[in-house]
């Protein structure tokens, strides 16, 4: 005989269960467990993992939830598990209408067949109890009620177990042993202390019985099981039994994307090759350096061929129609991230990166062996354009065919230690140097230990307390915290989502969350499609409408100028304040070394001031290798082709999947393959098993000794925080754009930063300073002209004879009191007057002052800004305008 463990929770049972699902899953295979049931509170949030991990380690997961049900004195848990397909997680008012599929357990001391008062024998209410069960008879049906037991050395809870067993008799229920558990094992016990004061808001030293008796809700072998209900043989039989009979698994959804309509006479497929063939018709010209659509034409076919063998076409094609709609109602959009590698995407009009002339690696984005969906990311303006697309696609596809994903928060660094320092009695003082002494998120060196801080801070390790808090918080960390909404990710499904995935409602009105994040759809095979937030694309799109009002002029940022000189020398001098990602002071430190003069100098811009570059010391072997002053060497001469453009120095996650695919003979799949491993979710076991591979196949290609070191190195410390080429690339097109705008439209870029704040590195009074020292001239907020935004004047100045002059490059401009002042590069006595103006404003109110007029370019009647008056969050207020071109 052996023994099914079927109520478990994990740490998805937020503030409850001590253990992730893996860990679950890991003791429950170590202990030779054929099947394990995971039932969390509230929801299943917690499930993919645990289906993913039972699946590798030969573990069948049964997956459930306990159900908070409001009875009319009391809440009562209802662990329910699902048994078929038919049946879905509900909220508590449908539980009765969708029961038909569930299993129904009746729980513990929560459930409700538990709820006695502890008298006497530690029972209430029998014949209430009686009632109870009559009603989940009735409702779930016969033989899908089982009466559950549990036994944890607690008198209580023994008294109430022998109350349920002549209970089960009469009723003719099965009795089913489980046993409760919140943590793999018995160690586990204290995080769950620490959970409980957390969830109840008390120290632990005031918990009392709060807190667990014991520490027997681990999960424990069949034997000692068998051991415990040695009396009754049957709940220990059932629990096989009842498994045999869980049919329902993870692994078929049944979920399908949406189709998308076409013309009579059309395929899905039919339809997305003339799409992307009109597309790059227009794009690949061969003009300006661009690819011929000869040349793109063969990468365009195998991308094709590949997109209708793994059936995405419908895909692509909804990615583009919400790229249409947003153009067409003139929202700035552009897609990102791996989507930027595909020439499909291209010439779709869905990204702006050419991927042909760039050569970028398809692998990263779409491979055959990766098994998964590909991952194309959206770009629109913050705010009220952005919810514009979202509620487009909840119209589109209903309410039900569409859900934002969740985000799982994590315990992490600072807010783990806060946590466990309040839970352990810790004064504000003392949590806040605790605190400020744990690493954070990022890469650290293994030597650079929590202890090794603390005991450089002068804190005492000896002391129990301060012993017992590094121990607990380093146990709560990367545990779940609570759920959050993701910035924009959206599952789309055909028909009702929620017959698929569990959804529950949003905080914002008219929206619903999928209880699962993006790598759990993503590992579940649900489509996503990202619709991010980015604030410089607001300040683009604004920009673009100041100018057209203010200058008459239309600006295309698809047919910037590539080679504009202003934009480099302004780059090269790290005159880069408001900029996109090129403004911190670390990107302004390495922009006079590295001097851009191209634009893929741009994109390694972006790319190599990150935690990856950093972190493989490959910044500063970069940059002298670029000023001459160390030669171009290759860890192998096979992969120059791979590295030259970067100067032998591997500086994006392309190039890793390149190196292993050329020295190794690795597959795109399986480089892609080794990505995962080394990336955010790594492990120690997967992360040596590709090392492995990794040696084996460079050691077939006669790569050994100090240059497959080399490379191994380069891979496995660079991985984890690669930054990829495509994206770079497009965050590079974004920040080109911003530089081009700021040099010849600064009045009207100056006002957009200012009217999307807070965003960037700088607050707005060095927006404001800065551009000041480039010619602009600042007014006073007046309480006669100014609007709710930043907003651009027309400045009418006399030139003797009466002209208008531009407040621009030394000419005159009328100054807010009527005199004459003169605009230019210098401290001007216009610019005096304006920070005389701007000092007595600020010792009035706490607003911003008012933006003159930018030196380029030249228009007849010279515009200035006015800053709005309010002090609140700006929102921005503009009349329609026509769609813009394609960015």
């Amino acid at each position: 005989m052996t023994y099914v463990e079927l109520h478990a929770k994990s740490a998805f049972s937020f503030l409850e269960g001590a253990a992730v699902p893996e860990e679950l899953i890991a003791a429950c295979a170590e202990l030779q467990m054929p099947a394990m049931a995971l039932l969390d509170r509230d929801g299943v949030y917690g499930a993919p993992r645990f289906h993913m991990a039972a699946k590798k380690k030969g573990v069948k997961a049964h997956i459930g939830a306990e159900i908070t049900v409001q009875c009319p004195t009391s809440k009562v848990q209802r662990p329910v598990i699902v048994q078929s397909q038919k049946s879905k997680v509900v909220t508590t008012d449908e539980l009765a209408a969708h029961a038909p599929g569930l299993i129904c357990l009746t729980g513990g001391e929560q459930g409700p067949l538990g709820t006695g008062d502890g008298k006497r024998r530690g029972w209430g209410d029998g014949e209430k109890a009686l009632r109870t069960g009559e009603w989940l008879l009735d409702v779930f049906g016969k033989g899908n009620v089982y009466a559950e037991s549990q036994r944890h050395f607690n008198r209580p809870e023994e008294a109430r177990n022998q109350a349920v067993v002549p209970l089960a008799k009469r009723l003719k229920l099965p009795l089913l042993a489980t046993n409760g558990v919140y943590h793999a094992t018995p160690a586990q016990r204290e995080v769950a202390d620490v959970f409980t004061c957390l969830r109840n808001h008390v120290r632990l030293e005031n918990a009392g019985q709060l807190l667990a008796n014991n520490s027997e809700r681990y999960l424990k072998s069949a034997q000692t099981m068998m051991g415990l209900f040695a009396d009754l043989p049957e709940a220990i039989a059932n629990t096989l039994e009842l498994s045999s009979r869980l049919k329902f698994s993870l692994a078929d959804l049944g979920y399908e994307f949406p189709k998308y309509p076409v013309p009579a006479g059309e395929t899905m497929m039919s339809f997305l090759r003339k799409r992307t063939d009109e597309g790059a018709r227009l794009r690949y010209t061969g003009q300006n350096g661009a690819p011929t659509y000869e040349h793109a034409r063969q990468q365009l076919d195998r991308e094709l061929v590949l997109i209708e063998k793994l059936k995405l076409e419908g895909y692509f094609l909804i990615v583009w129609d919400i790229v249409r709609f947003c153009r067409q109602q003139g929202i700035l959009i552009q897609g990102r991230g791996s989507a930027a590698n595909s020439a499909v995407c291209y010439s779709l009009g869905i990204t702006a990166v050419d991927p042909v002339g760039m050569e970028l690696l398809f692998e990263r984005f779409l491979s055959e062996e990766r098994g998964e969906w590909p991952d194309i990311d959206l770009d629109l303006p913050s705010g009220d354009q952005r919810e514009r697309a979202i509620q487009y696609v909840y119209e589109r596809y209903g309410k039900l065919g569409a859900a934002m994903t969740a985000n799982v928060i994590t315990y992490r660094g600072r807010s783990a230690a806060r946590e466990v320092g309040k839970v352990l009695g810790f004064d504000d003082a003392i949590l806040d140097r605790l605190s400020s002494l744990v690493q954070t998120w990022e890469w650290k060196d293994p030597n650079d230990s929590t202890r090794r801080q603390f005991r450089d801070a002068g804190l005492d390790l000896r002391n129990p307390r301060i012993k017992k808090f590094i121990q607990l918080y380093q146990s709560v960390q990367d545990l779940p915290r609570h759920l959050g909404q993701h910035s924009g990710g959206m599952v789309i499904c055909q028909g009702q989502l929620d017959s698929v995935v569990p959804l529950e409602p949003a905080a914002m009105p008219g929206r619903v969350v999928v209880q699962w994040d993006k790598e759990d759809c993503a590992d579940l095979g649900l489509i996503k499609v990202d619709l991010l937030g980015l604030g410089m694309m607001a300040v683009l799109e604004d920009s673009i409408q100041l100018i057209r009002d203010a200058y008459g002029e239309e600006v295309t940022l698809a047919h910037l100028p590539q080679d504009d000189p202003l934009v480099y020398a302004a780059l090269q001098k790290a005159d880069t304040i408001g900029l996109f990602q090129v403004e911190s002071r670390a990107q302004m430190s390495c922009l006079p070394r590295l001097r851009p003069q191209k634009f893929y100098d741009i994109v390694v811009q972006v790319a190599i001031i990150r935690p990856g570059p950093i972190v493989g010391n490959m910044v500063h072997p970069y940059l002298k290798r670029r000023q001459g002053r160390e030669p171009v060497i290759y860890p192998h001469p096979s992969l120059e082709p791979a590295l030259k453009r970067t100067l032998g120095v591997p500086l994006f996650q392309e190039q890793l999947l390149k190196m292993a695919m050329t020295c190794a003979n690795f597959s795109g799949g399986e480089a892609e393959e080794l990505r995962r491993a080394f990336g955010f979710k790594r492990s120690e076991a997967r992360m040596k098993e590709v090392e492995v591979k990794l040696r084996l196949g460079m050691k077939c290609n006669g790569i050994a000794g100090k240059a497959q070191d080399e490379i191994v190195q380069a891979i496995t410390s660079f991985a984890l925080y690669g930054f990829p080429e495509s994206h770079a690339a497009s965050f590079a097109l974004i920040a080109y754009a911003s530089a081009y705008l700021k040099c010849h439209y600064l009045a009207a870029f100056t006002a957009a930063i200012l009217n999307n704040q807070p965003m960037g590195f700088y607050q707005p009074f060095t927006i404001i300073k800065d551009a000041q020292r480039h010619g602009l001239k600042v007014r006073p907020v007046d309480v006669t002209r100014s609007d709710w935004l930043c907003t651009i004047e027309e400045e009418c100045g006399r030139q003797g004879d009466g002209e208008t002059g531009r407040g621009g490059d030394g000419e005159m401009g009328r100054c807010g009191d009527g005199e004459m002042g003169r605009g230019g590069d210098g401290e001007t006595r216009r610019q005096e007057e304006a920070g005389t103006c701007m000092s007595r404003e600020n010792e009035l109110s706490d607003r911003r002052p008012a933006l003159v007029v930018s030196p380029h370019p030249p228009v007849p009647k010279s515009p200035h800004l006015r800053i709005s008056p309010s002090p609140h969050p700006l929102v921005l207020r503009r009349k329609k305008s026509k769609s813009f071109p394609e960015f």
